[in-house]
């Protein structure tokens, strides 16, 4: 099965939170990309495809908060797909430097970012 994926996605585990419709539900991150997430299904959520959310998480052992605005892309039964609809210049800058930090390859990293300017435009 050939990989459609156009960003890199960066295993990263640690706790998240998901707000849609004025509810806050607790979720694990476990992976991240520039172009959106993968997180465990929370509890009790109530949510569709294609419906906005809000997702937020901490880099372990620092004060940085990543904030962005997520749309879920597919519902499984142990995790939802996000797809990054907006993200704010902090939290993109700060996503960059933890991709690339575990990406370890300079041009591909540059090529994502590219790609995710052009797609924006």
């Amino acid at each position: 099965m050939k990989n459609r994926r156009k960003y890199s996605r960066i295993l990263f585990s640690t706790p998240a939170t998901l707000v849609m419709n004025e509810h806050t539900y607790n979720c694990e991150l476990l992976d991240i990309s520039l172009n959106g997430a993968l997180v465990s299904l929370p509890d009790k959520l109530l949510a569709d495809k294609n419906a906005l959310a809000e997702l937020t998480f901490s880099l372990p052992e620092s004060q940085v908060t990543i904030n962005m605005s997520v749309e879920i892309r597919h519902i499984e039964p142990f995790h939802l797909g996000l797809h990054c609809v907006h993200i704010d210049i902090d939290s993109i800058t700060h996503l960059k430097r933890l991709v690339e930090l575990n990406l370890g390859d300079d041009d591909l990293l540059h090529r994502e970012l590219t790609m995710l300017i052009h797609t924006s435009e």
